[in-house]
């Protein structure tokens, strides 16, 4: 079974009740089609880059799965039947882009995890520390 992601764009005027009815409803779809859920990440309700069926707002869920090959566009179908999604995205997800959703981190040769935040300030703490290149003064001929 492949990795993907559905990121998904509900109608903004439903409640938090209905939000978790719809969830409950698209997991349900994905379990059909042979799939598992992995990972769920509510974002909220947010401000659409331009109107989408008549809506400024969406409420935006991101969720990882599994999926046969083979049952995603009927997946992809199931979604646009579905009344309360205004739009919809399904991409398909190599191991190292789902290691990276799952765990936000990187292992070491330790096998420890680091943060991605404390590694680029380990890095710009060492480009900090050399010294800095010297330039050849220019006379006032330009040269």
């Amino acid at each position: 079974m492949r990795s993907y992601q559905s990121v998904l764009i509900l109608k903004p005027d439903l409640d938090e009740a209905q939000v978790g009815e719809s969830l409950e409803k698209i997991t349900e779809l994905v379990k059909n089609h042979g799939g598992d859920i992995l990972k769920v990440d509510k974002w909220g309700k947010k401000r659409l880059a331009y109107k989408v069926k008549k809506n400024r707002f969406g409420y935006y869920l991101n969720i990882y799965h599994t999926c046969e090959n083979e049952s995603v566009p009927a997946l992809e179908a199931k979604y646009k039947l579905y009344d309360a999604i205004i739009k919809f995205m399904v991409l398909r997800l190599d191991d190292k882009e789902l290691e990276r959703a799952m765990g936000n981190g990187e292992e070491t040769e330790e096998g420890a995890v680091t943060d991605d935040a404390e590694v680029k300030k380990d890095e710009s703490e060492k480009t900090e520390a050399k010294e800095p290149e010297t330039v050849p003064a220019i006379d006032e001929r330009g040269i």
